[in-house]
């Protein structure tokens, strides 16, 4: 990823995001059903890399395989490069965890961007507070081999009804995490900061008392004028 494309998706909110994929037809590129773990006041930026578990079959899933060094979800926690953000197919299922704290905190020793699952978290009020943000659908307690099996890892899945290709760009803020697919990222980074500059200009417009009638969307030539010399004064 371009360090100015970063930059900028670190400063731009997933609704914005999610308005402008949806004027390029996709749909469905936000991750259902999870939430911020963690409370970091920044973005959550970077490519995905990812793991994905299917229903775990008995006889493949006693606690020994953990003694297995190749074991898919401990490779993916040592190979999951820094800047990235690890990205969970837990089937949409919270009934068993996908990682817990330690996992999590090897991320975060190894530079991970952020780590989201649409399952669940063991340890979640430990991740809670490690420092670096974490999405999950909500807290579960027992270990992923008794409901789930580790088999891919960085390969398409699907994540709370969002696909995700591994490369693809990641954004977490306050509501949720959105997925930009990796061609777009660069186009969507400039377009998402220019559409905030614009909201911040009818926000202060709002405050100020002026009705939302040609001013969002900017259908008035006379907002579009307001905003040019409005962007003048402020330096944009």
């Amino acid at each position: 990823m371009k360090a100015e494309t970063r930059q900028r998706l670190m400063h731009v909110s997933t609704a914005t995001l999610a308005t402008l994929l949806f004027k390029r037809g996709l749909k469905n590129q936000f991750i259902q059903n999870v939430s911020r773990l963690s409370k970091a006041n920044e973005n959550m930026v970077g490519p995905a890399f990812t793991l994905r578990y299917m229903p775990a079959r008995e006889d493949r899933n006693g606690i020994e395989v953990f003694q297995n060094r190749q074991h898919p979800q401990r490779q993916a926690i040592e190979q999951c490069p820094a800047g990235a953000v690890m990205v969970i197919d837990s089937r949409k299922d919270a009934r068993a965890a996908s990682a817990g704290g330690i996992l999590v905190s090897r991320l975060k020793q190894r530079g991970v961007a952020g780590v989201v699952t649409d399952g669940g978290f063991r340890d979640s009020a430990e991740i809670a507070v490690l420092g670096i943000p974490a999405y999950h659908q909500r807290p579960s307690a027992p270990t992923n081999l008794t409901l789930h099996e580790a088999i891919d890892i960085n390969v398409p899945i699907g994540c709370g009804d969002a696909p995700v290709f591994p490369g693809d760009v990641i954004v977490g803020d306050a509501d949720g995490v959105i997925v930009i697919p990796a061609e777009i990222a660069d186009e969507l980074a400039v377009a998402a900061a220019d559409m905030t500059v614009f909201e911040d200009f009818v926000m202060i417009c709002v405050k100020q008392g002026k009705s939302i009638l040609g001013l969002y969307p900017p259908t008035d030539s006379e907002t579009v004028a307001l905003f040019e010399s409005w962007k003048k004064e402020n330096g944009f």
